[in-house]
């Protein structure tokens, strides 16, 4: 049960990143730009000098200045990736066991690398819950292989 709400989130999570590549894509950037002042003088994400606001701030700065391709590239793998994963893991392909633990350990290994060159607080949450999503896919696994003692 915790296996199959785990790959859930995990779904819901890839189909929120393809949607927000979408509509990243579809945005002019100066839109982006407006959204993101509304919400930092609206201290939505906390005292507008606060570490998440600047975070947030500096990343729409840098997605404004250029870096968009990059953004929405990796936003609609990172989504599409655990999209299938997230399929073939609820039809219990076996295959996929090992490859959901792969791929998902790189993304482990991507956020713990970011989560330390930009401090971000988020990351390393992303990354614990990855690695227990990578435990209950190997559990589940091991539960499906067949025994071969019997």
């Amino acid at each position: 049960m915790l296996f199959r709400v785990a790959v859930l989130v995990k779904g819901l999570d890839g189909a929120a990143e393809l949607l927000v590549a979408l509509v990243l894509l579809a945005l002019p950037r100066q839109a982006v730009t407006r959204l993101v002042a509304d919400v930092v003088t609206r201290d939505l994400l906390g005292p507008p000098g606060g570490a998440l606001a600047r975070h947030v701030v500096a990343g729409t700065a840098e997605f404004a200045s250029g870096n968009r391709t990059f953004v929405l590239v990796y936003l609609a793998l990172h989504g599409l990736i655990k999209l299938a994963l997230v399929v073939a893991l609820l039809r219990e392909w076996r295959a996929a066991y090992p490859a959901a633990a792969v791929v998902l350990g790189l993304f482990v290994a991507y956020e713990v690398y970011r989560a330390v060159e930009t401090g971000s607080v988020l990351l390393p949450f992303l990354a614990a819950f990855d690695v227990a999503v990578i435990v209950l896919v190997w559990r589940e696994y091991r539960a499906l292989r067949p025994d071969p003692a019997r």
